[in-house]
């Protein structure tokens, strides 16, 4: 697939004409990463937003004192990420990590502010994407306010198997626990209760769920 069509099918760039998708993609690069690669850090400058290709980015955000991380998004192919920087002229929020081989197409600021510039109605699709993202935020909000740890953890496990029944955890324990906002020993603690409540198998990283109903009872 050439990177424009899948340019197309991001809302930021939903209403941009194929010919205007097409110069954009001239500039693009596409770049492989193994598991661990950094593609930014937090606080660095920025020239570049990212697609995701393949595979799976986290972001995150590490605690300055005891260096614990919260990871803040979990970006999968199609997914588009960095963009804040292009539009307020500030820096990285986030580390951008990625958590198995992925690829990512990196597109340069300069032919999207031009794109922007020159046909500002355009900005309609970043406004959706951004509104989005505040939907997200104010979810993950509530789910910090109402839901206990078991509840979110719950909550997340469901996400992460996207409809499956069996799937393998694309994460470490311990970026589960920074998915979930809290410590990997509360995390483990609440998935060894739906293990013991036969809500749950696990073995190793490989999961299957037996009672979906009651983890999604938990999750809410």
């Amino acid at each position: 697939m050439a990177y424009e069509e899948l340019l197309s099918q991001n809302e930021f760039f939903a209403d941009a004409s194929r010919e205007d998708l097409e110069i954009i993609a001239l500039t693009a690069r596409e770049q492989s990463l193994v598991r661990g690669d950094v593609l930014f850090h937090q606080g660095e400058e920025s020239r570049a937003l990212y697609l995701v290709l393949t595979g799976r980015i986290a972001l995150a955000m590490s605690n300055p004192i005891d260096n614990r991380e919260t990871m803040v998004s979990l970006m999968t192919p199609g997914d588009l990420f960095g963009e804040m920087p292009m539009l307020d002229q500030g820096v990285r929020s986030a580390d951008a990590r990625a958590l198995e081989p992925s690829s990512v197409v990196a597109i340069p600021y300069a032919g999207i502010v031009d794109l922007f510039n020159n046909k500002p109605a355009l900005l309609w699709g970043v406004a959706r994407l951004l509104a989005g993202r505040l939907r997200d935020t104010n979810e993950a909000l509530a789910d910090s306010v109402f839901l206990d740890v078991t509840g979110r953890t719950a909550k997340r496990l469901l996400e992460l198997a996207d409809g499956r029944d069996s799937f393998q955890l694309p994460v470490t324990q311990e970026e589960l626990a920074g998915i979930v906002g809290a410590s990997r020993e509360r995390v483990n603690k609440a998935i060894a209760s739906f293990i013991r409540l036969g809500w749950l198998d696990q073995h190793d990283r490989q999961y299957t769920i037996k009672m979906r109903d009651r983890l999604e009872q938990r999750s809410r």
